[in-house]
């Protein structure tokens, strides 16, 4: 009998996926996780694609700037390039093991060190160019980083980082830091590279920092298959398929860059779409997909719902596959792209925990606002806090009889907070979910976020999702605001779209609307108009928010700062 490669399997895993994409009933049903013992995405899969001379010359990624200019490469050229990293790396000292922070913008060398450090067996630490000198402290610190990746205009902040690390200067030669390796000099090295030894599976690949929306920020461990192999389940929540051009609006440092910006478009042999821009500009972004000729789109809810304000029209060619992540997206920007392009949004959920778990997939129906059913290879159940039994309403767990490829190994150096999140036999995401008579699951609210009020528990995201239907409302976040009778009353904070202005007038206006469209119990009681506090991924910091409500709601005066307050019993029209 023939002898199956990890190639093979992977391959025959990966291609059953593609062909049941619309059949998620015996997907699901059928699907289990290619096991290995050993695996290197970057030489069993990636390599392998490249040395085939139809699919190697085929586009993998293609940068476009603002001012049109454009870098191209294929899965040939990668490879060559990725090898010449690794050698290069390794010949300054690099070796297996060792932890490397990357901090790097959207920009060829980054993809070049990502598939050099899967080669080298790097344990990488992807980080954001916008952290600062005291953040990553943090990261070099509790991250055990010995080297560091850095773009020119960002080495300076490594300047007064404590720590004994090597810093590699990622320029275009022009300028060079002393005491800092030069990246540029890569480019002179053997483009084939062997490893010193296999990658076994379980060897540690990836650090991600959390976003840190309700605590300090957790460090999530990945492996060499639990983000490479796993992300089948994002491929088929996408419906990615060989030849796409994904277009995926992530910035550099945060797990979702690594889901859709590298290993599943690859995954699905599909060529990375990126547009760098300054500033958002629908119209501009909507040209360059035009121009690129891009099939398949994810933005998270933020870039959604700045796209609605744009005329949507002006995508001529609109891509065949629309997905969101991140947070949840609401039924009237849900509504709106369709109308537009004639595409429906398909919401997915994960977290950098894991890959995608729950989600909407390809030719099944929709029910608006739900975030779908459990992907293939997924054991999803919902758990009740109080008792700790399976129902219909709790938090959302994954069983681990079998624990999912895509599951994280734990918290990195933190064994008290892995115990906590894999105990009783699950895995626990610390969000709260419903799931109707179908299996639809409904996203209710991060367990820290929902509260009561009187005695009903309410859900952050449903109220925002009405309060966003309000053609005034750009955004919108609801927290619990202290009040003495009710326990607490829904408050919304509102970032307002462009052409209202904040004032009595048109608190009354939304307050109002929500009347309409709430229940009672549900209704939104107070309301202030200003910026949302958002973690540096984007992501709302609700702590912030109800912080603020215990200051201002907790007796004595009001502390400077915050902003005025509009509540149902200053209009008399709204007393009950």
């Amino acid at each position: 009998m023939a002898v199956t490669t990890v190639t093979e399997e992977f391959r025959a895993a990966r291609d059953r996926l593609l062909e049941l994409r619309e059949n998620y009933q015996q997907a699901h049903s059928e699907f289990e996780w290619p096991r290995f013992e050993e695996f290197n995405f970057a030489f069993d899969w990636f390599d392998q694609i490249a040395a085939d001379p139809e699919r190697g010359s085929k586009p993998a990624l293609v940068i476009v700037e603002q001012d049109g200019s454009a870098t191209r490469r294929s899965y040939a050229e990668l490879s060559a390039r990725s090898s010449q990293v690794a050698n290069w790396l390794s010949s300054q000292g690099v070796h297996r093991g060792d932890h490397m922070i990357i901090m790097l913008g959207n920009q060829i060398e980054l993809w070049e060190l990502m598939l050099a450090g899967i080669k080298l067996g790097l344990v990488m630490i992807p980080t954001t160019t916008l952290m600062g000198p005291r953040d990553l402290e943090d990261r070099v610190e509790r991250g055990n980083a010995r080297w560091v990746a850095v773009g020119s205009a960002n080495i300076g902040k490594f300047a007064d980082v404590p720590g004994r690390f090597t810093v590699i200067e990622v320029g275009d030669g022009g300028s060079r830091t002393e005491d800092a390796l030069q990246y540029a000099d890569s480019a002179w090295s053997k483009t084939d590279f062997t490893p010193d030894s296999p990658s076994r599976a379980d060897d540690t690949l990836l650090l991600y920092f959390t976003s840190g929306t309700t605590s300090r920020a957790k460090l999530v461990e990945h492996t060499h298959t639990s983000y490479p192999v796993g992300h089948l389940s994002t491929m088929y929540w996408i419906g990615l398929e060989p030849g796409d051009v994904h277009l995926n609006v992530a910035s550099p440092g945060w797990a979702k860059h690594a889901w859709s910006n590298v290993f599943t478009p690859w995954i699905a042999e599909a060529c990375v779409f990126i547009y760098n821009y300054e500033r958002f500009d629908a119209a501009a972004l909507m040209a360059q997909m035009d121009r690129e000729g891009v099939t398949s789109f994810c933005a998270p809810p933020t870039v959604w719902r700045m796209l609605i304000q744009a005329d949507l029209t002006l995508l001529k060619t609109p891509p065949r596959k629309a997905v969101s992540a991140g947070e949840p997206l609401n039924a009237e920007v849900i509504g709106q792209v369709e109308k537009a392009w004639g595409v429906t949004i398909r919401d997915g959920f994960g977290q950098t925990e894991s890959t995608v778990q729950i989600a909407n997939t390809p030719g099944q129906p929709i029910k608006i606002g739900s975030m779908g059913r459990p992907l293939p290879g997924y054991d999803v159940v919902l758990v009740d806090p109080a008792t700790g039994d399976e129902s219909d309403d709790g938090e959302l767990c994954l069983r681990l009889h079998k624990h999912p490829v895509g599951l994280m190994a734990g918290y990195f150096g933190d064994p008290v907070k892995t115990a906590e999140a894999f105990r009783n036999g699950y895995y626990h995401t610390g969000d709260m979910a419903s799931r109707d008579a179908d299996g639809v699951i409904t996203y209710v609210g991060r367990g820290d976020d929902v509260f009561k009020s009187s005695d009903y528990r309410l859900s952050p995201f449903e109220l925002e999702s009405v309060l966003i239907e309000h053609p005034a409302v750009a955004e919108a976040a609801v927290v619990p605001s202290p009040d003495p009778v009710k326990l607490s009353v829904p408050k919304a904070f509102v970032v307002l779209a462009s052409g209202h202005e904040a004032g009595p007038e048109l608190a009354e206006d939304i307050l109002r609307y929500c009347r309409e469209h709430l229940a009672p119990f549900k209704r939104i009681r107070r309301i202030e108009f200003g910026e949302l506090p958002k973690t540096i991924s984007g992501k709302i910091r609700r702590v912030e928010l109800r912080v603020g409500e215990e200051m201002r709601h907790g007796g004595g005066d009001i502390p400077e700062g915050l902003g005025i307050e509009y509540s149902e019993s200053d209009f008399p029209g709204l007393k009950d």
